[in-house]
């Protein structure tokens, strides 16, 4: 799942422009003065970690998770690589990588695990953020906010294609780097050098790499590999409704966006369509495993749909509107996360998905990029619909013949495409019946009082994970965080490991043998782990974490038709990378809050968000977890963690 870890801060204002032009809206969001790709040229590179730190990290990771024998055979295993095959490979890698400075090291490997996944991509890999509902009520009706966030959206894509996006920098020090001043100087500096003007400020711009893969792109399945296919010339948008599938262009032929009116029209139109729902929804094949898929579209390409294929191909991105209001936060998440399975289409790059009383959410494949570039364009889109909004809920549609321009896509089916459809559905309906998602908002403290008792907001969230389990099953199990490497050339993420010696020395005290220590101790229990979860924060983000770099070393080790390593053998190996509790936060004012399925059947799928003054976790199990039971023992963990940071004792 994608980093939270390094969210920009955005500029104060980015000078909206609000004159409507005969053209309609304005076109752009803002016109940056520093160009959008200023940086990209001069980013540092994804430094290789020194293979000896890579396994001093591992074994401090496994030691937790291990017996006194097994963390002994481990440690044989891992020091055998170290002096042996693992010393090869590495340097085998480090002489690749200095032949392809154009790119990272982790580049080719992940898009390969990504693309070679065979596995179904809802819930094993598409996650979503929801946005938080328009402050003005009446602006979350569903045509309008529709209407708002389409404009908003190929706003993005306009002000991102010609070069007028502001770059995506990760302030440490805004007062200085985040001004009017520092953008004059810089803009004036050499792209292949610019990257050390920011740094000279405390200032780091993020790679956007991913950003062109947000439109007009999906995931094809293909036999063995998938491919990633952008076709940047398409004009119109998909439109998805009742698992029926419309499009209409939303760019004219000089690539000037449509009239809001003209695009509330359309919508409009869709939205009043009294088509059925077709017997045998195509939306399903893209929920299949993804040989099936391949095979499915074949016969799909074969049976004369080649042209409708190519339009949900190659649109702009995909708008799912479903015809029912949201009733919960659990429905939100069960919605945006996999809906029904008729009225989406996972394998675009992202789909736009705005429920009947306006409620809207973004589902990304993610193969092609991660949650730093998605929060961005979500971010933006939220701050363009809601301060700026091209239509308001009176507004008229245009007069225009939305039937000639809108189509409806009609597929040729042949019995062996029914009899799939039909299958892929109940797989469909039975794993999704299968997942359960449960949230929980604790009041009694956030980041304020987290920062006032010098600990890391991060570090305690994490620690409370920790704890729960402990409390939960009597264990410390292999736990996954994502942290962002968008630092770095074609950086994407690396993984903190938060299940530590100290996690699990803290948390046993707190779950096992609280009556034993004082508040004291206790708090200065919580404050180790802090420290060593800062430390660890730090090294994943300076691309220092050990999981990429074993994983890239695994990866040239097979596809030179070497024998595996026995240290890839170890059952501990095998053991850290089955990550029981994946988690990743995110933290942003358009973000309601996000999700993705477990990664592995008998885990958790954490996303969390820890504000000023509250927490909040949404988790997803399948019937081998009780992810309701963990809430409540996360519940119980953030309150006794918040009462012994406030120097009250606490009972068991």
């Amino acid at each position: 799942m994608a980093a939270w870890q390094l969210v920009p801060r955005r500029a104060a204002a980015l000078g909206w422009r609000r004159g409507y032009s005969s053209a309609g809206a304005a076109e752009y969001l803002h016109r940056s003065i520093v160009p959008t790709m200023h940086y990209q040229k001069s980013l540092p590179r994804l430094p290789v970690p020194k293979l000896e730190d890579t396994i001093r990290r591992y074994l401090n990771a496994q030691k937790p998770l291990l017996n006194d024998d097994q963390f002994r055979k481990t440690e044989e295993f891992a020091h055998q690589f170290e002096k042996g095959v693992g010393r090869e490979l590495h340097e085998q890698l480090v002489a690749q990588d200095s032949q392809n400075k154009h790119t990272s090291y982790i580049t080719g490997p992940w898009f390969d695990m990504y693309l070679k996944a065979r596995e179904s991509i809802v819930l094993n890999f598409n996650p979503f953020m929801s946005f938080n509902p328009d402050p003005k009520s009446e602006y979350n009706d569903q045509l309008t906010r529709a209407t708002n966030m389409t404009v908003s959206a190929i706003r993005f894509m306009k002000t991102f294609r010609a070069g007028y996006l502001e770059p995506e920098v990760f302030h440490l020090n805004p007062e200085k780097s985040d001004t009017q001043l520092f953008k004059n100087i810089i803009r004036f500096v050499p792209s292949s050098i610019s990257w050390f003007g920011a740094y000279m400020v405390n200032a780091y711009p993020l790679d956007m790499s991913q950003y062109f893969r947000l439109f007009n792109s999906t995931r094809l399945p293909k036999l063995d590999k998938d491919e990633l296919y952008t076709d940047e010339k398409a004009k119109h948008l998909l439109v998805l409704r009742n698992g029926n599938f419309y499009i209409f262009d939303a760019l004219d032929r000089d690539g000037n966006m449509l009239k809001p009116s003209e695009i509330q029209a359309h919508l409009k139109y869709i939205l009043s369509d009294n088509s059925p729902a077709p017997a045998f929804p195509l939306g399903y094949l893209s929920s299949e495993n993804r040989d099936t898929w391949a095979l499915l579209r074949k016969n799909l390409l074969d049976n004369g749909n080649e042209e409708a294929l190519q339009k949900v191909d190659s649109a702009l991105f995909c708008l799912s509107l479903d015809d029912f209001p949201i009733k919960d936060f659990v429905h939100l998440s069960h919605t945006m996360l996999h809906g029904d399975g008729a009225n989406r289409w996972y394998d675009k790059s992202f789909t736009l998905i705005i429920a009947q009383d306006g409620t809207a959410a973004v589902n990304f494949e993610h193969s092609w990029g991660d949650g730093v570039a998605v929060l961005r364009f979500q971010n933006e889109v939220f701050k363009d619909s809601t301060k700026a909004p091209a239509i308001s809920p009176q507004s008229q549609p245009a007069s225009v013949d939305s039937s000639r321009a809108v189509r409806k896509l009609d597929f040729k089916l042949n019995d062996a495409l029914k009899a799939g459809i039909t299958k892929a559905k109940e797989k469909f309906d039975a794993t999704v019946g299968s997942l359960s998602l449960n949230l929980i908002q604790f009041n009694e403290g956030g980041k304020e009082v987290l920062k006032q008792k010098k600990v890391s907001p991060d570090a305690v969230a994490q620690l409370a994970f920790q704890m729960a389990f402990l409390r939960q099953y009597n264990q410390t199990v292999a736990t996954y965080e994502s942290c962002s490497t968008a630092a770095f050339k074609h950086g994407r993420t690396e993984t903190i490991r938060p299940a530590s010696v100290h996690t699990k020395k803290c948390s046993e005290a707190f779950v096992r043998e609280v009556s034993k220590h004082s508040t004291e101790e206790l708090q200065n229990l919580i404050v180790e782990c802090s420290k060593y979860h800062g430390r660890l924060t730090k090294e994943a983000a300076m691309g220092q974490g050990f999981d990429r770099h074993l994983f890239v070393l695994r990866h040239l080790a097979l596809s030179k038709g070497i024998a595996l390593p026995d240290f890839y053998q170890d059952e501990a190996y095998a053991r850290i990378n089955h990550n029981i509790i994946s988690t990743s936060t995110l933290s942003s004012p358009s973000v309601q809050l996000g999700g993705f399925g477990p990664v592995v059947s008998d885990g958790f799928g954490v996303g969390y968000q820890v504000h000023d003054d509250w927490i909040g976790c949404n988790v997803s199990s399948y019937p081998a977890r009780n992810g309701k039971e963990y809430l409540q023992c996360i519940h119980k963990s953030l309150e006794d963690i918040f009462n012994v940071l406030k120097g009250k004792k606490i009972g068991s």
